[in-house]
């Protein structure tokens, strides 16, 4: 089939993986102890979980956006 065609390279979808790997990272840095009415769990307030694991997942949907707006370089065969 002709390249033209498809709207999406096979680097697109890489840095969509990418991007899909990096959010779960960030979602699996959230977990943790929960709280109860029982005991409380002061690590619900740990800057991994409130500051790095948010950046980390936003960073993932950056990626993903970056990844559907790249658009690569024509080549010199394409041009002709």
């Amino acid at each position: 089939m002709d390249k033209k065609k498809f709207a999406f390279t096979k680097t697109n979808y890489i840095l969509t993986a990418v991007g899909m790997v990096i959010i779960i990272i960030g979602l699996l840095l959230m977990l943790g102890p929960n709280c109860t009415n029982d005991h409380f769990e002061p690590d619900i307030f740990s800057p991994r979980r409130i500051k790095v694991a948010p950046i980390v997942t936003l960073i993932g949907f950056v990626t993903i956006i970056g990844a559907i707006a790249y658009k690569p370089k024509a080549d010199k065969e394409d041009k002709e």
